[in-house]
Order: structure tokens, then sequence, then C-alpha cells
């Protein structure tokens, strides 16, 4: 279990201890890839991981997050995205990183969550120049938490932002300081573990502006189309946070069942998608009563969920199967499938929805998805352990994260 940052608990390998570096010796551990991929964590496929480094300071979808942040465009060349071709751009290497995720922001600028081994969200611009790091410390105190006094630490995983960009949100997979005693993992039963938080960062300033409480182990996070509500689910809660934006108090949380994950909100903000990783299934949850149907039987692990604009189909990565499937959202069926080996974790779709970019997390790629006939077009190899991925329509770029200490930004030409 990941407790006090002493010790950091490899859900895919062992529990290692970790112990104060030398500025040196960080540099050359932040280049040694991990031995022991390809482990499992019960049916969820080992979701978490572990990043190759431990650092010195951490122990231990209407539209998703990733496409609310890029807003449809034309494209100067009108080359839709399934007929570009994709090529290595740069490998972003500044940090210290150990990204679980990486999202755009619609002002140009790149979030990478590093989670409890980096304690930091970095951030970068168009250049690939670091723009500056922000701590996971934070005083609860302040933010109105009294049964947690000095400071405590997070651990960023995943980010969400308003659709006019002026504010994200983060979750901390879990909190770290006085009053945490019992904190979730990724191997938790439904209990009565520590509850995490959300800060929310404004992306002006860069700096957090609030503090939520919500459930423990918070994973992923979502806001929705029309900015009134910010949705997490809480992988140790079985649960699914429902958020009031503007008071910035959880109103509310839906039982969803066992590790839920991804999340895509309709284009009218009144129903929620949420994977429930331990299962085969995905909720169907009508925002303003709470009330959970399913689409049952879509895949074993199904982990990130994409909805496309119109809200006519949505797609999620199996991760216990290797595969994508499209689902028909009138029907409720899965409709297609293809293979993306091996472990697909997260993804992102192109601003005209003719393609999907989907992380393998065990097999060290990126595959890119037509999804008028869900066939793979392409294929390209990442760093280790690639799990964040998001898309600039700007620059027709690809950015992914890769837990081993790297991000690496693709080009998405016309060819």
């Amino acid at each position: 279990m990941l407790r006090q940052e002493r010790t950091a608990t490899r859900p895919d390998c062992q529990t290692v201890a970790v112990r104060p570096l030398a500025a040196a010796s960080l540099l050359a551990f932040a280049l040694i890839a991990t031995s022991c991929a390809g482990a499992t964590v019960d049916s969820v496929a080992g979701e978490v991981g572990t990043p190759a480094k431990a650092r010195a300071n951490g122990a231990t979808t209407s539209v998703t997050s990733t496409p609310a942040t890029t807003t449809t465009t034309t494209t100067v060349d009108n080359v839709p995205s399934d007929q570009r071709v994709m090529s290595k751009a740069k490998v972003i290497t500044d940090g210290p990183l150990t990204p679980k995720s990486i999202d755009a922001s619609s002002g140009g600028l790149f979030f990478a969550q590093n989670m409890i081994y980096s304690h930091t969200v970095t951030v970068y611009d168009r250049s690939f120049a670091l723009v500056k790091k922000i701590p996971d410390t934070v005083t609860l105190a302040d933010w109105g938490y009294d049964g947690h006094p000095g400071e405590s630490k997070g651990g960023p995983v995943e980010m969400a932002f308003r659709h006019d960009g002026t504010k994200a949100y983060v979750s901390n997979y879990q909190m770290y300081g006085a009053g945490f005693d019992h904190p979730g993992d990724d191997k938790c039963n439904k209990g009565t573990w520590d509850n995490s938080y959300l800060y929310r960062i404004d992306t002006a300033t860069l700096a957090i502006d609030q503090v939520i409480e919500v459930g423990p182990v918070p994973k992923y996070v979502a806001v929705t189309p029309d900015d009134s509500t910010v949705l997490a689910t809480n992988w140790c809660g079985y649960d699914l946070s429902v958020i009031d934006a503007e008071s910035g108090k959880q109103t509310r949380r839906i039982d969803i069942g066992r590790f839920p994950r991804g999340i895509a909100v309709t284009p009218d903000s009144k129903i929620a998608f949420a994977a429930a990783m331990g299962t085969k299934d995905i909720a169907v949850v009508t925002l303003a009563t709470g009330a959970v149907d399913w689409i049952k039987g879509v895949g074993q692990g199904p982990r990130h969920l994409v909805l496309d604009a119109k809200g006519q189909f949505l797609y999620a990565t199996l991760n216990g199967e290797g595969k994508v499937a499209k689902i028909d959202v009138a029907k409720r069926t899965v409709v297609a499938k293809v293979a993306s080996p091996s472990q697909p974790r997260s993804m992102t779709i192109a601003p005209d929805g003719a393609s999907l970019y989907v992380v393998n997390y065990d097999s060290d790629a990126m595959s890119k998805i037509r999804t008028s006939d869900m066939t793979q077009v392409q294929r390209v190899p990442t760093g280790h352990h690639p799990i964040g991925i998001t898309y600039d329509p700007v620059d027709h770029r690809v950015w992914v994260a890769c837990y081993s200490g790297s991000i690496y930004v693709f080009d998405d030409a016309a060819p």
C-alpha cells in the first residue's frame, strides 16, 4: 500500500522502498525503465502500474475532458484526420516527469499530471518549453477542511477543463499528511478508505484556487458541456462524485460498481457514461436524478471513454482484452471492435471525429484508428508505458504521456 511516502506499491510487480537520492542520481534514475511490466491486478489488468522510477519527493466523455479542451476547427488543408500521417516531433523529459495523463487547454498549454511519484502538475507550451511546475501541496484548513492540520500532499492523476478553458480540475489518487491514515490503493475493496480531493487550477495564474472533497482514490474527472457539474469516479468508493461547479461542493455520490474509471457526458449534459473497469459494463447515469442504467457486456476491463461531438457513438478502451469498442448510443449496443494491443489505456478523438488515438500501455505504442470502420490505420512507437494522451487541433499534434518519464509529441500531418 502507498503509505506516508516511504514505500511505493507497484501493482504490476512488487512494493519498493523509496530513499532520498542526490540530484545526479535522480537524473540517472529517470532514465531507468521498469523490468516488471505486464503483471495484472485482478480483472483490472494493472490499471495503475508504477512508473519506471520513484522520485525522492514522492513515495510512496458528448465529450470527455480531452475533447472538451479542443474545439472543432476547419483544417487549413482540409485533410480529414484519418488521412493524415503521424510522425514524431519531440520527446520532452523536463519535469521531473512521471505523467499519468496529459491534457491540452484551449489556450495552448499542456498539463501533465505526475501523480504520487513527482507530486506535481507540469505545464508546457506549444514550443515544448516547461512553463511551470505546480506542486500538489495544500493546507486543507485554508479551504475549510479542518480535520487535517498542516500541509497535505496529493497525487495528480487526471485533468478536465471548463469549456472556456479558464479552470482545470485535477483528481488526486490519495492524500498524504496528518489525518490520512487509511488510504485506498489499486487493489481495494469497497470500504471506509480516506476520502481524497480535487484541486481546481486557474489556467491564467497556474495556481490552485479551489479544493473539493470527493471519495477515495478518485481517478477520472470530467466537466459537463454546460460547465455546471464536475464528475469524478472514485476507484475505491465504487461510485461517482457529482460536484456543483458554482459552489465547489460535492452534492451526491452515485453507486457505479467495481473500479469506476472513464467518464463521458452527452452534449446536452443530461447523461454521463461511466466505465466500471472491474466489470464488462458501462453505467448510464441520469445526472438530474442519479438513476443508473447499464450497457452490459461491452468487454473486459472498460477503462477510458470518449463520445463523438454529436453524441452518436461512444468509444471504450477494453484494457482487459486489448481492444477498442464502438457503441451505438441510441441502441446501447456494441457495433464494432478493433484490436489495439496490448492494454489500451487512454485515448483521444480528433476534432473531426474521424480518428481515435489510443495508447497501448504494455506494447509501448500508440494506435490511430479510423472510426468509420474501426480499422487501425497507423501504429507508432512511444516511450515506455504510454498511458495518457491529448490532441492539439491548432498544430495537429498528439501528445502522449509515458509513465516511465517522458512526453512524446507527434505531428499528425497531411501526407
